[in-house]
């Protein structure tokens, strides 16, 4: 049977390597981007879950959340500009997401069929980040944690979450970040000497979506060039 895969975040990047590395001749995708529906708007990732699941005849049966924004947001910066920047942040990189993870796990237990859900963290959600980037650690840290107890509550439904947690990946916003911050010094905290690259990230996405097997639901996979171990 074709699997029907729901994608967000893959217009370029690590999202776009995920999509390439889904689409084969046994699926059927919905790679969505920034284009489809802003999801700082909390009434479009409802939205975009219907119009999703009309794209793929009403059947998903694997959600992969990739979608997100790594923006600044200095701390001395007005209060009101502060909290906007929080809740931007939370919105689009975790509320969203959770928005998502409900709308399929409902879905799936409506069908009594089970799915899987493959959520894109980041090394962040151990690590921290920067002073200017509360925001996007936080929504990382809480993906994690949503995965596991979405793990937890919905594993005898065969409902299965994992967690992926790239460091500094080779996409526009890593390009950028990384000269800013002096790419030779970030590079050295890597063992392995080099930032991931987006379809590193997308075969573990693949291998989480269609081969891992039930046992391994709840589990986080890094992929950071050993720059952060646990």
């Amino acid at each position: 049977m074709t699997t029907h895969i729901l994608i967000t975040g893959a217009s370029r990047g690590i999202g776009a390597a995920i999509a390439e590395t889904l689409t084969t001749e046994r699926t059927k995708v919905v790679a969505l981007s920034s284009a489809d529906g802003d999801l700082s708007d909390p009434a479009v990732p409802d939205s975009l879950w219907q119009t999703s699941l009309d794209r793929l005849d009403g059947r998903i049966d694997v959600l992969v959340n990739n979608a997100g924004v790594f923006e600044a947001n200095p701390l001395d910066g007005g209060d009101a500009d502060w909290l906007a920047g929080w809740n931007r942040t939370l919105q689009v990189n975790l509320t969203a997401s959770a928005q998502l993870c409900r709308h399929a796990v409902l879905h799936w237990q409506e069908r009594r069929s089970g799915g899987r859900i493959i959520n894109i963290a980041s090394r962040a959600a151990y690590r921290g980040d920067s002073p200017a980037h509360w925001h996007y650690a936080a929504s990382k840290s809480g993906m994690v944690a949503m995965t596991k107890t979405i793990a937890r509550a919905y594993a005898k439904d065969g409902i299965l979450a994992f967690a992926i947690c790239p460091g500094f990946t080779m996409t526009g916003m890593a390009e950028e970040y990384l000269a800013s911050r002096g790419g030779d010094k970030l590079l050295a905290d890597i063992p392995l000497g080099r930032v991931a690259m987006p379809d590193e990230v997308g075969e573990m996405a693949r291998w989480c979506a269609t081969e891992a097997p039930a046992s391994m639901t709840g589990a986080v996979l890094d992929v950071n060039g050993a720059s952060y171990v646990r």
